[in-house]
């Protein structure tokens, strides 16, 4: 079992304050929080990708660079690459770097989005949102198993003979699928033989069975039974105590709630809040102890080898960030290893 935290880089109106929180210092906050999560033993750090208002991780690779010069041993991964927008040769060139600079560390998780802001910012339309895809994994796929290329498809200029260089330390660079909940992505994630990562943050284990059961038939059948892995990523805060923990509600709320009338979001109410909190919700918000028993429940139920958990959303105030994170490591861990 492979333990990681995982950051989105939102940016958050200061509930002390009231003031907006600033790129510069939450830039600081998660490459502190990178460095504590390696201190600390975790396996993997996660960041992910986006382009549009609320969020500044636009571009993981240069930040996970950053992360690599300042920790040793933890692997440092997106989550995720928005391929569907992006140039595979680019993507591929970005994380070879990666991996030479933290020498052999990087992997990449790559997904469709759920944002429809990077389409119109890259000049793409969203009918093609799965043929994009679909199209530039294959690409990706193709350039991590041979050093030149030679391809032609819809979305991208034909590469006759290419050179993609650098190459990557690891042989081949560890490439993850993100699933939301299509039932047909973790087909192709099973049939490609990718390790595939679940957002788990509502609903309960029940949802997610049949896809990871779609998963793995799929890779059964593609012959590729030995590769597959199952992650998920879940909201997370282990508070000293129930009380203590629950009582970043406020934080949660603001996190997930529309800014504006009319947009993304939803409102999460007290009731649901602590109906997710417990024993069967996907909310891993508690203590130590709680989270414990949830994530076993998990890892029994999906045959679970590696778990994201998110740690800083909300603008929660760094110390109680670092303080999660340590007991993660230090309270959890220890029995989701053994």
């Amino acid at each position: 079992m492979e333990l990681g935290i995982l950051s989105l880089g939102d940016l958050q109106r200061d509930q002390r304050t009231g003031r907006p929180q600033r790129a510069v210092d939450r830039m600081a906050e998660i490459l502190g929080y990178a460095a504590l999560a390696d201190q600390l033993d975790l396996d993997v750090f996660a960041l992910g990708e986006h382009h549009g208002a609320g969020f500044f991780t636009s571009s993981p690779a240069v930040v996970l660079a950053a992360a690599a010069a300042a920790t040793t041993r933890i692997r440092l991964t997106s989550a995720t690459t928005l391929l569907g927008v992006a140039d595979p040769v680019r993507v591929y060139e970005d994380f070879a770097s990666l991996d030479l600079i933290s020498r052999g560390r990087a992997e990449v998780i790559v997904g469709r989005s759920a944002f429809a802001e990077p389409f119109a910012l890259f000049g793409y339309d969203t009918a093609d949102y799965d043929a994009l895809f679909a199209e530039k994994l294959g690409l990706l796929l193709d350039i991590r198993a041979r050093e030149n290329v030679t391809w032609e498809g819809r979305f991208r200029p034909p590469l006759q003979d290419a050179a993609v260089l650098p190459r990557a330390v690891q042989q081949p660079l560890p490439v993850w699928v993100g699933v939301g909940g299509s039932p047909d992505s973790a087909e192709r994630a099973g049939r490609l033989g990718l390790p595939m990562v679940l957002g788990y943050i509502g609903g309960t284990l029940g949802h997610l069975r049949p896809l990871v059961d779609t998963y793995r038939a799929a890779g059964d059948r593609a012959g590729h039974p030995d590769q597959l892995k199952v992650a998920i990523s879940t909201h997370f805060h282990a508070g000293a105590d129930p009380a203590k923990a629950r009582a970043v509600y406020p934080y949660y709320h603001e996190y997930l709630r529309p800014k504006r009338p009319g947009g993304r979001g939803f409102v999460v109410s007290p009731a649901a809040f602590q109906a997710g909190t417990g024993r069967q919700g996907a909310i891993m918000i508690g203590s130590a102890g709680e989270i414990t028993d949830k994530l076993l429940d998990a890892a029994k139920a999906l045959g679970l080898d590696r778990i994201f958990a998110q740690v800083d959303w909300g603008g929660l105030p760094p110390d109680l960030v670092g303080e999660s994170i340590a007991r993660y490591a230090t309270e959890i861990a220890p029995a989701l290893r053994r």
